[in-house]
C-alpha cells in the first residue's frame, strides 16, 4: 500500500488532514522541529491529536528534525520520551547523534530519517538502516530513475515529497539564513532568503512541487509514502490538497487538467513544477506568488470541522436468559459491550427493525455502520436506554482499544561521546590547483581539490556534495583516476559517500556538510570510520568546546551557503560566468554572494565574506580548537599566500571578514 502522508501544523489542520483522507500525518511538538513558526502542539494537544488520528486509523509521525546542541540534549531526549509516551508511531529525526541517543534510550522507537539528513542514494539508506532508521525521506531533487533504483535496492522505505513548497537548496545543506541573518534553517528558523529578489529578479524562488500527474509511476516503483508539504499552511489547504491526492491514489491515475487547476487554486507560485522528477531542470521551475494566486486561495471554502466517519461492522446478540451483547469491529480491532438480560415482553416485543435502528445510531461517534448482524430471539424486551448504553459502551471500548498506547521501554545508558583524541592538524580545500601557493605545501597536513579537478598536485580529493545513484559510476571512474595519480585522502560530506572513499582505499575525513553540532553526532561519525571531522559552522566557540574529539573548525573561507541542483548562472548572465567565477547574487543592499559551478553543472552559492580568525588564535586554543580547516574559493594564488602568512603570524587579514557566531 502507498501511504498518503499529510501535514498538520495545528490541531485544526490535523482534523483537515483526516477529513481529506490522510493515511498518516506529521507534525511538530515540544520543540526541535523544522517548522518552529507553525502553531505545533502542546503536550496536552499532542496526546489528543495522536488519539484522534489513531481513532481514524491514521498514523502519526512527530518531527524532531532539527540539530541540537549539547546543552539541549536533555530537553531533546525528554521531548522524544514525551512523544513516544503519547503513542506516536514514528519520530522524524535529522540529527544523527539525536537518532543514536533515542535508539540507545528507547530501543523500540521507530525512526524516519528527515530530508534534512540529505539522503539521496541507496548507500545512504544502508548507512541509515545501520543507525536504526526504517525509512528515509528522499531528497526532492531525485529523479524518477533514481527513485526507482532506490526503491528497488534500498533496505528501508522511501518517503517522497509529491506536493508543496520546494527549497532551492538541497535540504540540510542550506546555511544562507543562518550565516547571513542569524536564523538557522537547520534549527527550524529559516528566513527564506531564497524567496527574496536579487539583481536580475527572483533567481532562487522555485514554483511549488506537484507530482499529481505521476501517481501511477510512483506507485509502480514501490514508494512507501507520498508526502504533502505544508505545516505552515491553512487547514483549508491541507483538506483540499489531501482530498485530490486521495482520489488519485485510490483510482491509481494521473491528475486531470481540472484537478491541476484545482490544486493551483489552493496555492500556487505561478504554477507547479515536476522538473527534478522528470529531469527537466531549468528556468521554467522558477516562480513567485502573484496577487492572482493569492486571490484564488482566498476563495477556498472554510474548514468547519471533521465530518469523516470510519466504517465499522456491528454484531449484536439479544437472546433469552443471557446478557445482550454488541461487538463493533474496525479492521482487526473489536469493541465489546455487555448489557442486561432481556426479559419476556408483556405487550410489544423487540423487533429487528427497532433494534437495528437503535444500534445503528452512531452519529455522535467517529464511526459509521457498514453492516449489522443481529441475532434476536422472539418475544423479548429491553428498555431503549439499555440498547443506547450497549451502543455507547461498545463504541467507547473500540475507541479505547484503537488509541491504546503501547508500553515504551527506557534504557539508561552512558551518553555518547567522541573517543578520538584531539590532534593538531590543518587542512585546506582549494577550487583549482592553480590557486595553491608553495607555502601551502608545508603549512597544511592535507590539501584537497574537487574530485573532478584533481590533477595529482596534492594528496586529497573533495567528493562532490551530491552523488545520485545514476552518477555513481562516473564518480567511481574519477576516483580510480585520482588514486592512480596519488590521492590518499577524501573529504566526505554525506553518509552515502563514505563507502566510495573506503572502497578506493582513501582515508575519509568528515566535511562540514555532515552538520555535526553535538558530541553524540561526533561519536556517530567517529564510529563510522571517519579519521576526523569538521564541525558545523553554525557553532559558537563555547559549543565547539563542548564537543571535543578529533574535530576541526572552519577558520578561514567563504562558507557554502547553498548547493543547488539547478544552475543559477543561467539567471545571472550565462553559464560561462559560473565557470569563470564572475557570477554572483546581488541582494537589495548590494551585497554580492559569489556563485560557483559545481560538478554536474550544479551551483554553489558562497558567503559574501570569508570567515577570518587569523588574529583569534588565543580564543581558538581556549575553546580547545586543534583542527583547522581552510576554504579557498574565489581567491587568487597571491591572496591564498597572504592568508597563510596571516595565520602563521597571527595578524589580522587585510580585508573584511566574518567571525564565528556568538
Amino acid at each position: 500500500m502507498c501511504e498518503l502522508l499529510c501535514p498538520a501544523g495545528s490541531p485544526k489542520a490535523l482534523s483537515a488532514a483526516i477529513e481529506g483522507g490522510a493515511d498518516a500525518v506529521y507534525f511538530g511538538a515540544l520543540g526541535f522541529n523544522a517548522r518552529k513558526n507553525a502553531q505545533n502542539f502542546s503536550e496536552g494537544e499532542l496526546r489528543e491529536a495522536i488519539a484522534l488520528a489513531h481513532t481514524y486509523g491514521v498514523k502519526t509521525y512527530v518531527t524532531l528534525n532539527t540539530l541540537f546542541f549539547d546543552r539541549e540534549k536533555t530537553d531533546f531526549l525528554s521531548a522524544a520520551e514525551s512523544v513516544l509516551a503519547a503513542g506516536a508511531d514514528a519520530l522524524i529525526v535529522a540529527d544523527l547523534g539525536g537518532a543514536a541517543e533515542i535508539k540507545r534510550h528507547f530501543p523500540g522507537a521507530c525512526l524516519h530519517a528527515s530530508t534534512q539528513v540529505s539522503g539521496h542514494s541507496v548507500s545512504a539508506a544502508k548507512r541509515l538502516q545501520a543507525l536504526g532508521f526504517s525509512r528515509m525521506v528522499c531528497a526532492r531533487e531525485m529523479s524518477l530513475a533514481d527513485l526507482a533504483t532506490f526503491t528497488k535496492e534500498s533496505p528501508i522505505e522511501a518517503e517522497v515529497f509529491v506536493h508543496g513548497a520546494l527549497c532551492v537548496c538541497h535540504s540540510g545543506q542550506c546555511l544562507f539564513s543562518s550565516v547571513v541573518g542569524g536564523r538557522s534553517g537547520n534549527r527550524g528558523e529559516c528566513a527564506q532568503p531564497c524567496r527574496l529578489p536579487y539583481e536580475g529578479g527572483y533567481p532562487l524562488s522555485l514554483k511549488d512541487l506537484a507530482l499529481a500527474r505521476h501517481i501511477p509511476e510512483l506507485k509502480r516503483i514501490g514508494v512507501a509514502s507520498l508526502k504533502i508539504e505544508g505545516r505552515m499552511k491553512s487547514p483549508e489547504y491541507v483538506r483540499e490538497v489531501a482530498s485530490i491526492y486521495r482520489r488519485l491514489l485510490d483510482q491509481n491515475r494521473s491528475a486531470t487538467r481540472e484537478e491541476m487547476e484545482a490544486l493551483a487554486a489552493v496555492f500556487s507560485r505561478g504554477g507547479f513544477t515536476d522538473g527534478y522528477f522528470t529531469g527537466h531542470v531549468g528556468r521554467s521551475m522558477l516562480g513567485v506568488r502573484s496577487e492572482s494566486d493569492k486571490d484564488a486561495s482566498r476563495a477556498l471554502a472554510p474548514f468547519t470541522g471533521l465530518t469523516r466517519k470510519r466504517p465499522v461492522t456491528l454484531a449484536a446478540t439479544v437472546k433469552a436468559d443471557v446478557p445482550a451483547t454488541l461487538e463493533v469491529r474496525c479492521g482487526d480491532t473489536v469493541g465489546y459491550a455487555k448489557g442486561p438480560v432481556p426479559f419476556a415482553a408483556q405487550n410489544a416485543p423487540l423487533t429487528r427493525e427497532a433494534v437495528s435502528k437503535n444500534l445503528l445510531k452512531l452519529g455522535s461517534t467517529p464511526f459509521s455502520a457498514a453492516s449489522l448482524t443481529l441475532t434476536l430471539d422472539e418475544g423479548l424486551m429491553l428498555p431503549l436506554s439499555a440498547l443506547n448504553a450497549l451502543r455507547r459502551d461498545a463504541a467507547a471500548d473500540l475507541c479505547d482499544k484503537l488509541t491504546k498506547i503501547p508500553e515504551i521501554e527506557r534504557v539508561d545508558t552512558p551518553p555518547l561521546a567522541p573517543k578520538g583524541d584531539k590532534k593538531q592538524f590543518r587542512s585546506a580545500c582549494f577550487r583549482e590547483a592553480s590557486q595553491i601557493p608553495e607555502a601551502a605545501r608545508d603549512f597544511f597536513d592535507v590539501i584537497y581539490l574537487p574530485l573532478d579537478k584533481y590533477d595529482g598536485s596534492c594528496e586529497g580529493v573533495a567528493l562532490p556534495p551530491v552523488i545520485f545513484d545514476s552518477e555513481r559510476e562516473r564518480v567511481e571512474s574519477l576516483l580510480k583516476r585520482a588514486v592512480s595519480l596519488g590521492a590518499r585522502h577524501a573529504l566526505v560530506g554525506n553518509l552515502g559517500h563514505l563507502d566510495l572513499a573506503l572502497a578506493h582505499g582513501l582515508v575519509p575525513h568528515g566535511d562540514l556538510r555532515l552538520n555535526i553540532a553535538n558530541r553524540a553526532s561526533a561519536a556517530v561519525v567517529e564510529s563510522l570510520g571517519f579519521s576526523d571531522f569538521i564541525l558545523s559552522p553554525e557553532l559558537s566557540l563555547p559549543k565547539i568546546r563542548d564537543i571535543g574529539g578529533a574535530s576541526a573548525v572552519v577558520v578561514y573561507g567563504r562558507l557554502p551557503l547553498m548547493i543547488l541542483e539547478k544552475c543559477v548562472g543561467k539567471e545571472l548572465g550565462g553559464c560561462e560566468k559560473c565557470e569563470s567565477g564572475e557570477a554572483a547574487l546581488v541582494d537589495r543592499r548590494g551585497v554580492r554572494f559569489p556563485v560557483l559551478r559545481e560538478w554536474e553543472h550544479r551551483s554553489l552559492v558562497c558567503n559574501s565574506l570569508p570567515t577570518g580568525l587569523s588574529d583569534r588564535g588565543d580564543e581558538l586554543r581556549a575553546a580547545g580548537v586543534t583542527g583547522q580547516h581552510f576554504l579557498f574559493t574565489t581567491e587568487s594564488r597571491e591572496v591564498c599566500a597572504t592568508v597563510i602568512e596571516a595565520y602563521k603570524s597571527g595578524k589580522p587579514l587585510p580585508f573584511a571578514v566574518r567571525r564565528l557566531p556568538k
